[in-house]
């Protein structure tokens, strides 16, 4: 039990998704500290003693000390030739990166698939390090599943009161007996179609689609990863490091894709253009097949992805039945998902089979973990049932190349 202001929590922490796996740093990489993190309040002397042209305010509605960019767009200025200049001082942050510390009814420590040191099988044990950054962050941790709890437990009375409510684990459980159908097109197109026109879904005895519309799919998909990359600003596209650790960013602007690489002075040099609507949307077969489903099992575990559904729930005003919500999310993820490997082999060439498909994940799974959600959310005062729900605790790190610790309080 853990005190909180006069109260107490006891909570669960969740490994299932680090068990058995094990993390490495490659020096060639850099993907995190393409990443601009908070400074805490108890970091800042040491940078303000040694370095304070370096430390900079963040914008946005919650303004924040971070550490400066190159160019106020590249990597962290003390990344030199791929290697941290202040390692043993770095930030709470850079020291917890590949690992996403969830907070809902539980705690569950994540895994971000777009670091490249998480597929090597070498390195670290993942679990010996998750519990000592779960140790490190205790006392953050016990104020966060506080909140988390009471916001998880209104969210559900919403739902109840909706009329929209569903045993999430049952959920999952359906899901899992019919991966399967989220990496077919023809049962992917039919998912897609029930869960925005039936009262309440279910994949039990659901049948393909006979001709599904390929068409529409890629639309759809091409929709999904524009609107991702549609900004002139490098801190707001995704970033994917390659197998050669280049780090490529990819731009939308009126229908056409422009690919450029970052170099390690924050340089932006192009590569290629392409027309989106010239990308065919692809499927992996065979071993890409098996990767995918293993993927969607990632994703159908993690808290997170249930924590951004349900966001999704109360953004919409409880509308839609949590199994609409569930699935129809689950659908359209692992359409954005496929385009994006379906664009990468139209630049590049990665294929549609295991390795491509890795990629794809690697391009994508920094975003997916970047997705808002109720976990770690507070409700601010003075809203209504299906009010907004602002984050206490949370680090992020994605589309927007911010990382933060946040505390806020009612």
């Amino acid at each position: 039990m853990r005190p909180l202001g006069g109260t107490s929590v006891d909570y669960e922490v969740d490994y299932s998704e680090v068990t058995g796996r094990r993390v490495e740093c490659p020096e060639q990489c850099g993907m995190c500290c393409l990443c601009q993190p908070e400074v805490l309040p108890e970091e800042r002397k040491f940078f303000k003693s040694n370095y304070p042209q370096f430390l900079v305010r963040s914008g946005g509605p919650e303004p924040y000390t971070a550490l400066a960019l190159k160019k106020g767009r590249g990597s962290c200025v003390f990344l030199d030739c791929r290697r941290c200049k202040v390692y043993d001082h770095r930030t709470a942050y850079c020291r917890q990166f590949p690992y996403h510390l969830y907070a809902g009814e539980r705690l569950q420590v994540e895994l971000d698939l777009s670091c490249r040191g998480a597929w090597t099988g070498r390195g670290n044990d993942a679990v010996a390090e998750a519990k000592e950054l779960v140790s490190a962050a205790s006392d953050r941790i016990s104020k966060l599943m506080a909140e988390s709890s009471a916001v998880y437990r209104e969210f559900m009375a919403n739902c109840r009161e909706a009329g929209v409510y569903q045993d999430p684990s049952l959920l999952r459980m359906s899901l899992a007996e019919n991966i399967s159908m989220f990496a077919d097109p023809a049962y992917l197109t039919r998912i897609l179609d029930m869960f925005q026109i039936e009262p309440v879904m279910t994949l039990s005895g659901l049948s393909p689609d006979s001709r599904p519309d390929m068409e529409a799919l890629e639309e759809a998909g091409m929709d999904l990863a524009m609107e991702s990359m549609s900004s002139e600003d490098p801190l707001s596209v995704p970033v994917y490091c390659d197998p050669q650790w280049n780090w490529n960013m990819f731009m939308a602007v009126d229908g056409k894709i422009e690919w450029m690489v970052m170099d390690d002075e924050g340089e932006l040099h192009h590569k290629a253009f392409a027309d989106a609507s010239e990308i065919r949307l692809k499927f992996p077969e065979g071993e890409g097949r098996d990767v995918l489903m293993s993927y969607i099992r990632t994703l159908n575990g993690r808290d997170s992805f249930m924590g951004s559904v349900f966001s999704l729930m109360d953004e919409n005003g409880y509308e839609d039945d949590m199994a609409n919500s569930y699935f129809g999310c689950m659908a359209v993820s692992v359409l954005d998902l496929l385009w994006r490997m379906s664009m990468l082999d139209h630049f590049m060439g990665i294929g549609c089979g295991a390795d491509g498909v890795r990629e794809a994940i690697i391009f994508y799974d920094m975003d997916r973990l970047d997705a808002p959600t109720i976990g770690g959310f507070a409700r601010m005062p003075g809203n209504g049932a299906s009010g907004t729900y602002q984050v206490i605790y949370q680090i992020t790190y994605g589309a927007t190349r911010s990382a933060r610790f946040i505390l806020l309080v009612r």
